[in-house]
């Protein structure tokens, strides 16, 4: 019971059993209000919350040696295992 009024719950229990939500679902809640007299009626079902989180990091870079010109390298890469519930849209690439 929360006495207040908003409440923060762990990701961590949503995508555990026995919901098992993956990355990318999205969440509907209500909310019941109690006091000494008895119980409200349950509200409507508030929608908007999705489970996300940065995606995971690439890895396996390597450079394509086939690709290689006298002016150019190519390098490829693997995407992390999870996008953190939304697709990729870009990588920034870092080189020295």
């Amino acid at each position: 019971m929360i006495a207040s009024s908003a409440c923060v719950i762990p990701i961590e229990i949503l995508m555990a059993y026995p919901f098992s939500l993956p990355w990318g679902s999205s969440i509907q809640a209500s909310v019941i209000a109690y006091n000494s007299y008895g119980d409200s009626d349950e509200s409507t079902f508030g929608n908007g919350a999705i489970i996300t989180t940065n995606p995971d990091s690439p890895y396996d870079l390597k450079d394509i040696q086939e690709l290689r010109t006298s002016s150019t390298l190519t390098f490829s890469w693997t995407e992390g295992p999870t996008n953190g519930g939304a697709t990729v849209t870009s990588y920034r690439v870092w080189y020295d």
